[in-house]
């Protein structure tokens, strides 16, 4: 094991051997325990699902609960310098075929079987062999696939992102820009080997790998991972928030990293039964804004919930809240290797650990200076915390810390013979509400059975869960629509804002 995070492994390996790195359940539901010792056998163990006759494919893909042994999976794929390409378990099966036909990778690794082969079926890809091994937590399969050419990639990790369009991106990265985000983030949040990290956001999301993987096992800490569905979650938009509340008190976690919604829900419960995690020291929260309100709520309930700001371009976190340096409306200080500037839009531009590029594609660069083009606008108060104001596009991110481009679930909706216009919205919301204007003056039953088929089409964080019926057509007249005919969402959220806010209101969600 020659990389710094393997070396650090085996340091802690020896110096603290009986610590416990990884904590799960196995394959009969009693609790799994796997000390820093023991890490280095489970992962040769692991190594034969891919080294037959000593030949190692250069690019794996992996689609796994959140258990020790995708925390294995990924320690040993980095040892042996495999490409580690991970599937989030919430991308639509277009989504996922499309990673995998544009990273052409050679294998799949799943405790999801019956899933992967549905998924190569429905699209005509053949399975060119199929072996097993028995993890610590289940069957473990490895799937070779026949694909029109396969590719070694000089990066060691392809993230896809959850996909602004039909076709997310895959952004490139190299181990050395991971490290310096996890080392900075253990330098800026206090972790230590005291930590009992409880993962709560799939493997597949770049923050939860790099904060709840990489970040404690630097540390000496605990990593727990006991799989999405003991932590509340399923999809990447349900959530049952006692039972992730549950899990946080079992398994006496100290840090945790959560998205928007998630916090709502620990709030709501907590609010009802105070003090009721007493070992949580760092909660952070990611992936999508934070209401304010939200953040002082939590606050007065006395949770150790710090905000932060990052992109899976600029290899995860940017900047974060912490106990020493915190501004509840801000996202923190930079982390350390960060440097920040500005472009004379106000546009927040990233130097440090980016990525490498977008995979098989030309506008994946950084400008000339070497900065990372993100997309938000911001600033930098007089104390170095970033704000952030807004978006150059129009792309919102969900509660779930999911981009939708509104324009492509509206393209969706407007195929439909019902849906004549479509407006969608759901910034920092836990789903999707439409205001639609009706084709014909179809009836709303026709309209619901559209939004079906559209949902049908579409990943679960991108679809519809509620809809206003406009009153009017979107056009130049009436300042709803541009000249171009596209609708103009700021003035029709004006216009329909309390339709809109009942939608949201109805659902017990957080008010706008």
């Amino acid at each position: 094991m020659s990389h710094p995070l393997l070396r650090t492994i085996n340091h802690w390996a020896d110096s603290k051997p009986k610590a416990i790195a990884l904590q799960g359940f196995d394959a009969t539901g009693s609790v799994l325990t796997i000390p820093y010792r023991e890490i280095h056998h489970h992962c040769q163990q692991l190594r034969v699902l891919w080294s037959e006759r000593g030949v190692q494919p250069p690019t794996l893909a992996i689609l796994c609960d959140n258990t020790p042994d995708i925390a294995l999976l990924d320690l040993a794929l980095l040892a042996d310098g495999i490409t580690t390409i991970p599937i989030p378990l919430f991308f639509s099966p277009q989504q996922s075929l499309h990673l995998l036909k544009q990273a052409a990778v050679e294998g799949i690794i799943t405790d999801q079987p019956t899933q992967i082969e549905s998924l190569l079926a429905g699209a005509g890809i053949a399975i060119a062999s199929q072996q097993c091994i028995a993890g610590n937590c289940g069957t473990l399969h490895l799937y070779r696939i026949e694909v029109a050419e396969h590719a070694a990639h000089p990066f060691d990790k392809i993230t896809f992102t959850s996909g602004s369009t039909g076709d997310p991106k895959g952004v490139c990265l190299n181990q050395g820009a991971i490290l310096q985000v996890a080392q900075s983030l253990v330098a800026a949040t206090g972790a230590n080997c005291a930590d009992r990290h409880l993962s709560l956001l799939p493997y597949a999301t770049l923050l939860e790998n790099i904060g709840s993987l990489y970040v404690p096992l630097l540390t000496g800490a605990t990593v727990i991972l006991p799989g999405l569905a003991r932590v509340g979650l399923q999809g990447a938009s349900g959530l049952n928030p006692d039972i992730m509340v549950e899990a946080l008190q079992q398994n006496h976690a100290t840090s945790c990293i959560m998205v928007p919604q998630m916090l709502l829900g620990l709030v709501s419960v907590v609010a009802h039964s105070p003090n009721c995690l007493p070992d949580l020291r760092f909660v952070a929260v990611g992936g999508g804004p934070v209401s304010p309100a939200l953040l002082q709520q939590a606050e007065a309930l006395k949770l150790p919930v710090f905000e932060g700001y990052g992109l899976s371009e600029t290899a995860s976190v940017v900047a974060v809240n912490t106990p020493s340096a915190r501004k509840i409306g801000s996202v923190g200080k930079p982390l350390p290797h960060v440097k920040i500037a500005f472009s004379t839009e106000g546009e927040v531009l990233v130097k440090g650990a980016v990525m490498e590029g977008y995979l098989a594609r030309d506008d994946g660069g950084c400008d000339a200076d070497g900065f990372w083009h993100t997309g938000d606008l911001g600033r930098l108060d007089a104390e170095g915390f970033l704000h952030l104001t807004g978006r150059c596009k129009q792309i919102f991110i969900t509660a779930f810390g999911r981009n939708v481009a509104p324009e492509w679930v509206e393209r969706e909706l407007t195929i439909e013979a019902a849906i004549a216009q479509a407006a969608v919205f759901g910034e920092a919301k836990a789903f999707n509400v439409v205001v639609i204007v009706a084709r014909n003056s179809a009836a709303e039953a026709n309209i619901e059975k559209a939004i079906a088929n559209a949902n049908a089409r579409l990943p679960d964080y991108a679809r519809i869960a509620d809809f206003v019926l406009a009153t009017a057509p979107f056009t130049t007249r009436n300042g709803l629509a541009s000249v171009a005919g596209a609708p103009r969402r700021d003035a029709i959220a004006a216009q329909y804002c309390k339709e809109i806010s009942a939608c949201y209101s109805t659902n017990e969600e957080e008010q706008p």
